[in-house]
């Protein structure tokens, strides 16, 4: 069944687990992520980046996930994940995304505040859920979000208050030291930092860069507030890994070599779903 966000988060957030948002942008990665909810009886986020309209049409992403989900009993979120053109959210509302994600913390604050609350606005008044960020991660190896030369910046406590308050937002994606992609070295993951934003909002949080994060600190920040958790490098690279190394053995007809690709993908994302919820 089809949900938004604050529909799977809330209960993440209170009883201290996470939930995956697991990026996906063809049938392959939609139908493996979902599968792997089925047969987890977990509910699933499917992220679709706004980077992957390249890809395929807000309305196809939609029209797919919806097909794949309505039939099923678990909670089923179809996430627009980083946009910072709010033209595209508001055409994925309307496409039927149930949830969505505006990203103006390339932004002066004042400016991501004012952009974020009429996000919030319009999307609350047709039931969808609102992430927004502030703060940035720094570009790690195999990044696929972002650009090669973001720097690293804290989110503040103080300011993620004033933004919260001004905007209703239902979950912030914060900045404590993960990165996108892969670490090019030692992660150094601010938990003291997420513990003093956790106390001060009270709201489900985001750990954006998931791929790569020891299990140690993972699970640090979902005792301190972190209830969504985006994994994407992961899934790509070992989809990819495992494609060539069936390809270098046979030739199978593409049919059966997207299926092969289903079942990669869902193995990656079961993993993740029992990482998350190993506490």
């Amino acid at each position: 069944m089809m949900t938004n966000l604050k529909t799977i988060l809330i209960p993440a957030y209170e009883k201290k687990y996470a939930v995956g948002s697991f990026n996906s942008y063809n049938y392959e990665t939609f139908r493996g992520s979902i599968e792997a909810g089925v047969e987890t009886g977990t509910p699933i986020i499917a992220a679709f980046g706004a980077k992957y309209l390249a890809n395929m049409s807000l309305e196809t992403a939609s029209a797919l996930v919806h097909s794949l989900a309505e039939p099923l009993d678990i909670p089923i979120c179809l996430h627009l994940d980083h946009s910072k053109d709010m033209e595209v959210i508001f055409r994925a509302i309307q496409a039927g995304f149930g949830s969505v994600m505006y990203d103006g913390s390339a932004l002066p604050f004042e400016e991501n505040l004012a952009n974020t609350r009429a996000v919030c606005r319009v999307a609350h008044a047709c039931g969808v859920s609102v992430e927004a960020e502030l703060g940035s991660l720094a570009a790690g190896r195999e990044s696929h979000e972002g650009e090669a030369t973001d720097v690293e910046k804290y989110t503040d406590p103080k300011a993620a208050k004033k933004f919260v308050s001004a905007t209703d937002v239902d979950a912030l994606a914060v900045s404590i030291g993960t990165v996108h992609g892969l670490y090019k070295g030692k992660p150094n993951i601010r938990v003291d930092i997420l513990k003093e934003i956790d106390k001060a909002l009270g709201i489900p949080l985001v750990l954006h860069g998931g791929s790569g994060t020891p299990k140690a600190d993972i699970l640090q920040c979902i005792a301190n507030g972190i209830a969504k958790i985006n994994v994407n490098t992961e899934i790509s690279s070992d989809a990819v890994a495992r494609s060539a190394a069936l390809l270098a053995k046979e030739k199978p007809h593409f049919s059966v070599l997207s299926l092969h690709q289903v079942d990669f993908v869902k193995e990656t994302v079961k993993k993740y779903i029992a990482f998350f919820r190993s506490h």
